[in-house]
Formats: structure tokens, C-alpha cells, sequence
């Protein structure tokens, strides 16, 4: 049960991440305050992906809190760089985050899950 809340929390975190950063670009500058506010109030789509970001951050914060009640943190806590996977990942598909493919971005990523799998791997007092 665990697990399937880390993972709840990671999808939930990144859904999060790309909702809030979609709607600040289609916002107006947060440094125009009157401006900012003036479109907040209308309830558009991009006030209701912010509003829906932010309820999704929540979420994944309460999936966290049932993870970590469930797992050790040693197991828990590397789980939460999938995020930064997905995230980069999906956001290269989605044209107007204007996310850029490098080889070296592609080499970290295959870093951090190779990271990953050795920490979570079980070890054979784990089976």
C-alpha cells in the first residue's frame, strides 16, 4: 500500500507541475499584479488548471503523508525524483512549454532512474 501511495504522489505531483506552469504561461505576468488579479477573478481555463494544479498538490501531499506512514524513507524519498522524469518527459510533448530535447538532459534522466534502481532494488535479506 505503500508504494501505490508513493506512486499516487508522484503522478499527482507532476499533474500538478504542468497544470500551474500551463496556466502561468497563459496568465498575465504575475510582476503586473493588478493585471494578474484582474484575470484570476474571471475563472478562466488557465485560473481553473492553476486552482486544479493546486488541489493536485494538495493530493499528492496526502498520498505522501499515507506513503511515508507506510514505507521507510529511505524507499519513499528516491521515488519522488520520477517526478522530475515525468515532468521533463511530458513536457517536451506539450509544444507551448517550448521544452528543448538535449542529449545530456536525456543522459541525466537515465542517471537519476539507474540512481533509482539500486536504491529501491530489494536487497536478498529484503526477499
Amino acid at each position: 500500500m505503500g508504494w501505490l501511495c508513493a506512486l499516487c504522489s508522484v503522478l499527482l505531483v507532476s499533474a500538478a507541475q504542468l497544470l500551474m506552469k500551463w496556466a502561468m504561461i497563459q496568465l498575465p505576468a504575475i510582476e503586473r499584479p493588478l493585471d494578474f488579479a484582474a484575470a484570476v477573478l474571471t475563472f478562466s481555463p488557465p485560473v481553473l488548471a492553476l486552482l486544479a494544479g493546486l488541489l493536485a498538490y494538495a493530493f499528492s501531499m496526502l498520498c505522501w503523508l499515507l506513503a511515508l506512514k507506510r514505507m521507510p524513507l529511505s524507499r519513499a524519498y528516491p521515488l519522488l525524483s520520477l517526478s522530475y522524469l515525468l515532468v521533463w518527459g511530458i513536457a517536451l510533448l506539450i509544444p507551448s512549454f517550448s521544452e528543448s530535447f538535449l542529449w545530456g538532459k536525456l543522459a541525466g534522466g537515465a542517471l537519476i532512474l539507474a540512481g533509482l534502481l539500486l536504491i529501491v532494488w530489494p536487497d536478498k535479506k529484503d526477499r
